[in-house]
């Protein structure tokens, strides 16, 4: 089971969070805190997977914390935000 890393931005009380995906362009995820868009994100992967399928493309293979600390594009993100797991295939996905 693959587990991409996710960057969560938390603009603070009373504003949206957001959630994005270093090694998923475009595929972003949000909600009112950080506990719903940490639930809304494996249902973002979903979409963006679905999309690279239709493309027959399949999701790239997630990098590993270090390999994006070494991402000068990324690195930035990974030290002023918080990181997140998530799983993919969700673990209560059907079989």
């Amino acid at each position: 089971m693959a587990q991409y890393i996710a960057i969560i931005e938390d603009a603070g009380p009373d504003h949206a969070v957001s959630l994005w995906f270093p090694d998923l362009p475009g595929c972003i995820s949000g909600g009112d805190d950080v506990e719903e868009a940490l639930e809304n994100a494996p249902e973002a992967l979903a979409f963006y997977a679905q999309e690279l399928s239709a493309e027959s493309r399949e999701l790239p293979p997630p990098r590993t914390l270090d390999e994006l600390k070494a991402d000068p594009d990324v690195a930035d993100d990974l030290r002023n935000h918080t990181v997140a797991l998530i799983e993919w295939p969700p673990l209560d996905a059907p079989e």
